[in-house]
């Protein structure tokens, strides 16, 4: 696929998420983030040629080489993978433009303790487990409002933005779409929250006409 051919290729995800987006509203607007965890950096720079600007990563150091190696591209570099203790270091190091998985409130101290050392501001994102399944990380739904309102309160170097979910891991629409709807339900109740990202390359249209303004797609955009 040539740099024509695939800025048309990208551009049909563009459309399709306008055709979710305004199924909202008109005034409904939706942020790509490209998840560029399979991806090179030389595949990263053909998607910023053609418009792309967020990132997103899962692996500590992969997020360090890339950003350092992109270093001269106006990037925005989001952390959306499940953060061990020992790495909170290397991430700051980095500075990412958004931490997606603060998944519990022990993870939220320790990193208050490193950003208070090193007088930084951290923008985050809390993550609920909306489907509640074992394999998923991040707060529960029936407190995830209150952990939000606690970190907030005790974490004041972590700069709460809003939330982060996966959707239901299922082949019935419905249930992904609950899974959906409930974490939007907690984002409507969380005072000054302004992200709620949902939904990844194989369900992000349901995802958006369930209030999601953030998407994280991969496979999707990397598609060559």
């Amino acid at each position: 696929m040539n740099n024509a051919e695939y800025k048309i290729y990208i551009d049909e995800v563009i459309r399709r998420v306008e055709h979710a987006r305004l199924q909202v509203s008109q005034h409904h607007i939706v942020k790509i983030v490209a998840v560029s965890k399979y991806s090179s950096t030389h595949e990263i720079k053909e998607l910023y040629q053609i418009g792309q600007r967020a990132f997103g990563e899962n692996k500590v150091q992969d997020l360090r080489a890339k950003s350092l190696e992109l270093d001269e591209l106006p990037l925005e570099w989001h952390f959306i993978g499940n953060l061990q203790k020992n790495k909170i270091n290397n991430l700051l190091d980095s500075n990412p433009t958004l931490f997606q998985a603060l998944d519990s409130l022990e993870l939220a101290q320790e990193i208050q303790k490193k950003l208070e050392a090193r007088n930084m501001i951290l923008d985050a994102l809390l993550q609920i487990n909306s489907a509640k399944e074992e394999s998923k990380h991040g707060f529960m739904p029936e407190i995830a409002k209150e952990m939000y309102e606690q970190i907030q309160n005790e974490c004041p170097n972590i700069n709460l933005k809003g939330v982060m979910s996966i959707g239901a891991y299922s082949e019935d629409k419905e249930i992904i779409k609950k899974s959906f709807q409930t974490t939007h339900a907690i984002y409507t109740q969380l005072k000054g929250a302004t992200i709620c990202s949902m939904g990844m390359s194989g369900d992000f249209e349901l995802a958006i006409e369930c209030g999601s303004n953030m998407v994280r797609l991969g496979s999707i955009m990397f598609n060559k």
